[in-house]
């Protein structure tokens, strides 16, 4: 049997990264989260003299049980254990360990709870109050009213991660095009439809940017960040304060929820699963089923507006 090799926590995560990154094409945002996760899992085993190199069963377990103590979420514990069952898998595939001791470990039961969807009614007052820019507002509050009303309807028409959003070219904007290629999760891509009332807006807004005469980028939500585009936390941050201009709790308003609106307004609207999976870019239908729900709904709805004995008592 051969020896397994040892190093320090921190090289350890490092080398898990590298590849998940490598065979599996994670994004930023998906390393950033795997490695807070895992960092937090390092801390607690360091402060009880342990590491991730020898830690054994009990002391995952132990770990799990102070996640709990914590009061976190089972959701947020779940995420937990999966990424510590996926770096000890590849510890022990790569022969760092030469055991896996959290495969004996059970996750937390948890319900899948339903997303939160505004009604269609809530989103067109969203759009509305974007589209309403006072004439004595300056130039510039006008580019920043028409890039979220830009935001909006594509994000609305399309489903579209709020990380695929922000980081649209310029150029999906500049052809006359019905159909945007994205580039999703794992390096997949989808052909995603735009729809009329999306592309006019995305080529007011271009105009607008090409009038005040804004340095060239490449990006269409252009930023001086080091991205290069707008970052999904300022567009959260501006969505939440239109919402609470709108007469809407900020808390019911996020991009991920107007991507579920998008979803659900598709299936209320006679979708079926199968292309909302597809536009959504889920590698698993089991992630698109969360919207059952709707269907549901619907199915209840034909069965009593269409079925010949639904009218009698």
């Amino acid at each position: 049997m051969a020896r397994p090799k040892t190093s320090n926590d921190h090289t350890l995560i490092e080398l898990f990264l590298d590849m998940i990154a490598a065979e599996r094409g994670a994004s930023a945002n998906t390393l950033d989260a795997y490695r807070r996760d895992l960092e937090d899992f390092s801390a607690e085993l360091s402060a009880k003299k342990d590491s991730i190199a020898v830690a054994d069963s009990d002391a995952l377990r132990g770990y799990l049980t102070r996640l709990k103590h914590r009061k976190l979420a089972p959701a947020t514990v779940a995420r937990r254990l999966s990424a510590i069952r996926q770096l000890y898998r590849f510890l022990y595939s790569e022969n760092h360990r030469g055991d896996d001791p959290a495969a004996v470990l059970e996750g937390p039961k948890r319900g899948r709870s339903l997303p939160k969807v505004l009604s269609i009614k809530q989103v067109d007052e969203l759009m509305v109050q974007a589209r309403t820019t006072p004439q004595t507002e300056s130039k510039s509050e006008q580019l920043r009213a028409a890039r979220m009303t830009c935001l909006l309807e594509v994000l609305y028409a399309t489903g579209l991660r709020v990380s695929e959003l922000v980081a649209l070219p310029e150029s999906a904007a500049r052809r006359d095009q019905r159909i945007l290629v994205i580039r999703g999760k794992g390096g997949r891509e989808r052909m995603v439809p735009l729809n009329d009332t999306a592309r006019q807006t995305m080529k007011d807004y271009l105009a607008l940017r090409e009038a005040a005469k804004l340095d060239k980028s490449k990006w269409l939500f252009p930023s001086f960040g080091e991205s290069g585009h707008l970052t999904r936390q300022h567009f959260a941050r501006e969505l939440k304060a239109l919402a609470t201009a709108s007469g809407l709790k900020a808390s019911q308003v996020s991009p991920h929820v107007l991507r579920h609106a998008f979803a659900s307004h598709l299936l209320q609207n006679g979708a079926d699963l199968r292309v909302v999976q597809t536009l959504l870019g889920h590698a698993d239908i089991s992630t698109t089923q969360i919207y059952t729900h709707v269907l549901e709904e619907r199915l209840k709805s034909l069965v009593r507006d269409l079925h010949p004995l639904a009218e009698q008592t």
